[in-house]
């Protein structure tokens, strides 16, 4: 197969995980020869698309132009990838370039699914029907919440694997806390749709979240999927499996609905050499190496790690990775390890967030000396106003000081 290009590292997308890998290789090792394959102009801080619809942050200081972002020192290839050949060590660009490598990071993210809940598309945008997920709609949410004035709000959940599992509740608590400060109390009904059988993946934050819920007046229904959307008729259709496995469908009218969408691993990767049988890149949980492909690395939401699909995931991740591929590089043994870490605050109303924050196999980890599982207006502070620049300004440069997350006694 002939190249068009060959480099020492190609990275396979320009986001949280992208970015701050490579920006961390090229300040460890300036004379490191690196490519980023990014075909969108604008990088987002996705965190914050809840705050967007909650009405609480404005989207254009969640945006940076992608030159800005990037590493300096790295070659940016404006195109997206068609396919991936391990064996040869090349990948093929929707242009029908072909790029050769050495060392190979898979960081595309994820792809929003639209598609999977019939009925879904047509309507996003409008009959009241938004969602967080994407940037071109965040700031519908925030209108349909300020325009509701009572009714049926319903809130989903897809079936996880999805981007930060949290944020389908978070924007439900963000609209019951404004509806509650409207007078809306007892003119509307708000309703929770998960397709898992819990609140939340960690046992131990499901009862402070269910009573965070049980105070806003929503209520919860757990094993419901959704599956179809008339926005005309504003009819949802959910499949409901009960505990012992028996299968209903269930149709419930909506004023406002906030969908999370089902989502999946880039087209690409379903069905190549680097994806596992469900189509994430198939890497080893401690050393971020994939498990048959040496040269090849992977991280953040396309790959296959059994943790949470967030930015501080991301932020633990990448370090481990980095130092790998350079340990790769010099051929020696890759000793730096991912111990599962990833965070999630969980905003339960405006000026209060609980900070959800675990280790592979559910083990809470706290950062900071203070009750994971107490609401906290500190915590709000730091998600709203600390985060995102520490997210562009350290994060997306490579830096990778950090405070260390400890088991909880």
């Amino acid at each position: 197969m002939a190249h068009s290009h060959h480099h020492q590292i190609v990275v396979v997308g320009a986001g949280a995980a992208g970015t701050s890998v490579a920006a961390s290789l090229l300040r460890q090792n300036p004379q490191l020869e690196v490519a980023i394959i990014e075909p969108n102009d604008i990088h987002y801080y996705q965190p914050a698309f809840t705050l967007v619809g909650g009405g609480a942050y404005a989207l254009s200081k969640a945006a940076r132009p992608q030159a800005q972002t990037l590493p300096e020192k790295a070659r940016w290839v404006r195109a997206s990838v068609e396919s991936i050949q391990p064996d040869s060590n090349a990948l093929t660009l929707s242009d029908g370039r072909v790029l050769g490598y050495d060392v190979l990071v898979v960081t595309p993210g994820l792809k929003l699914n639209w598609d999977a809940v019939e009925g879904l598309r047509e309507t996003l945008g409008r009959n009241g029907v938004c969602s967080n997920y994407d940037p071109s709609l965040a700031e519908y949410t925030w209108k349909c919440i300020q325009e509701f004035s009572g009714g049926k709000a319903l809130f989903t959940q897809a079936p996880a694997p999805i981007k930060c599992a949290g944020a389908p509740q978070k924007i439900a608590y963000l609209a019951a806390d404004h509806f509650n400060k409207k007078g809306l109390g007892n003119a509307c009904e708000l309703k929770f749709y998960a397709a898992a059988g819990a609140l939340f993946s960690v046992p131990d934050f499901v009862p402070p979240l269910t009573q965070v819920a049980k105070r806003h007046n929503i209520g919860l229904l757990m094993n419901h999927n959704l599956i179809a959307i008339d926005g005309e008729k504003k009819e949802a259709l959910f499949r409901f499996t009960n505990s012992q496995g028996e299968i209903t469908d269930v149709k419930e009218t909506f004023d406002l609905l906030h969908v999370t969408p089902p989502q999946c691993a880039p087209d690409f990767l379903q069905g190549s050499p680097l994806a596992n049988d469900a189509g994430w890149v198939d890497v080893d949980q401690y050393t971020l190496q994939h498990v048959r492909f040496a040269n090849v690395f992977s991280l953040g939401d396309a790959s296959s790690l059994p943790t949470s699909k967030t930015a501080a995931a991301v932020r633990k991740q990448s370090p481990v990775a980095a130092a790998n591929v350079l340990s790769f590089i010099k051929g020696e043994k890759l000793k730096a390890q991912y111990d599962g870490y990833t965070s999630c605050p969980v905003v339960t109303g405006y000026g209060k967030v609980m900070l959800a924050e675990f280790v592979y196999g559910g083990k809470v980890t706290p950062t900071l000396p203070l009750s994971p599982f107490k609401e906290s207006r500190f915590y709000w502070q730091v998600k709203k106003r600390v985060l995102p620049p520490f997210y562009f300004d350290y994060m997306l440069k490579g830096k990778e000081g950090d405070i260390a997350h400890r088991p909880l006694n």
